[in-house]
C-alpha cells in the first residue's frame, strides 16, 4: 500500500470489515451503501480506491434465481492486509516483548530527566508521532504527551482542576484514557501554554480516539497502568 489511508478512508473500510463478517459473504456495492446511508456512487467509488491500495478484492458472480437470474454481478472481499492493517491499528501486531521495550524506554527517559527538560522530550515525542504505526506505541506516546504537558502547568491556577483529572489517568479501565481528549482541549485555554505544542496535541487526538476504541481490554489495561507509571514520576 503506497499510501496512506485518510481517516475516512479508514473509517469506511472498518465498517466494510464489519459488514463483512457479518454477511459472512463477499458484499455487492448497494448492499454496502445501503447499511452505511452513502450514494451507491461514493460505496462503488471507495471500494474501487480501496482495490487500488490492496485492501479490497472485486469477483463477478452469477445472480441466483428471479429477474436477472443468470447475469453477473460485482462483489466485494476484504483482502488479508486489510484485516492485517487494523490489526496493527487495534495494536495486536505489537507483541509483549516489543512493548515492554518500548514502555521501559520512555520511563526511564523519564527518570533520567528534570522537570526543567520535559518540554525538549515534548517535542521529541511530538515530532515522530505522526510516524508510528504501531496505535500501542501511538497512543503511549500521545499518555506521555499529554501528561508531560499538564505537568509543566502544576504552578498555574487555571490549570488547577486539569491536573486532578490528570491523576484519574491512573485509575484502571477505559475512563481515564478516554479523558485524554477532553484534557487536551482543556490544555488549550490556559493561558501560560505554548500554543504550537498545544496545536499539534489537538490535531493528533483524533487518531488517539480511534486506536482507543479498537484496542482490546487487555491493551487498554496495558496503558492504564504505563500512564499511573508516568505520573509518579513526573510528580516525583
Amino acid at each position: 500500500m503506497a499510501k496512506k489511508l485518510t481517516g475516512r478512508q479508514r473509517a469506511f473500510l472498518s465498517a466494510f470489515l464489519d459488514l463483512y463478517r457479518e454477511a459472512r459473504e463477499p458484499l455487492h456495492y448497494t448492499a454496502v451503501a445501503q447499511r452505511l446511508g452513502i450514494s451507491k456512487i461514493t460505496a462503488y467509488d471507495m471500494l474501487r480506491l480501496l482495490e487500488e491500495r490492496g485492501l479490497v478484492q472485486s469477483e463477478y458472480v452469477l445472480r441466483g434465481k428471479g429477474q436477472g437470474a443468470g447475469r453477473s454481478s460485482i462483489v466485494f472481499r476484504p483482502t488479508p492486509q486489510a484485516d492485517a492493517l487494523f490489526a496493527r491499528l487495534a495494536g495486536r501486531a505489537v507483541g509483549q516483548g516489543e512493548w515492554e521495550a518500548v514502555k521501559t524506554r520512555i520511563l526511564e527517559t523519564l527518570r533520567a530527566g528534570k522537570s526543567t527538560d520535559y518540554e525538549g522530550l515534548l517535542e521529541e515525542i511530538l515530532a515522530r508521532l505522526p510516524q508510528r504505526e504501531s496505535s500501542m506505541l501511538y497512543a503511549a506516546e500521545m499518555i506521555t504527551a499529554v501528561i508531560l504537558s499538564l505537568n509543566q502547568l502544576r504552578e498555574d491556577a487555571s490549570a488547577a482542576g486539569l491536573l486532578d483529572k490528570l491523576r484519574a489517568l491512573g485509575l484502571p479501565g477505559e475512563a481515564g484514557l478516554s479523558a485524554l481528549a477532553g484534557l487536551t482541549l482543556g490544555l488549550s485555554f490556559v493561558e501560560r501554554i505554548n500554543r504550537r505544542l498545544i496545536s499539534l496535541l489537538l490535531s493528533y487526538i483524533g487518531r488517539y480516539q480511534e486506536i482507543l476504541s479498537r484496542l482490546s481490554a487487555e491493551n487498554k489495561q496495558r496503558l492504564s497502568n504505563f500512564a499511573g507509571e508516568v505520573i509518579k514520576i513526573v510528580e516525583a
